[in-house]
């Protein structure tokens, strides 16, 4: 499982085989969901309000970076860490 970030128990993953638009999936308190790195709309699953708001307000800050590390996958290279909210 590809971690590119966790903060506040929040865990961030993409994966090497996912299919466009481009995505991520975000894990927390048992729940997932996949959601789009361009608009934040969640694709499948869903998520508490609280870790909901975390986690857009981390996709804000970091959307070149999951683009940039998004095309990675697709190229099946390592991918990069991103900071976590704080």
């Amino acid at each position: 499982m590809p971690i590119i970030s966790r903060f506040f128990g929040i865990v961030i993953v993409l994966y090497w085989n996912d299919h466009t638009p481009p995505r991520f999936h975000a894990k927390y308190s048992g729940e997932e969901a996949v959601i789009e790195i361009k608009t934040g709309k969640i694709l499948k699953g869903s998520l508490s309000k609280r870790g909901m708001i975390l986690i857009e307000e981390w996709r804000k800050l970091h959307s070149n970076e999951l683009m940039d590390d998004w095309e990675l996958a697709r190229q099946r290279k390592p991918l990069r860490y991103i900071t976590p909210l704080e």
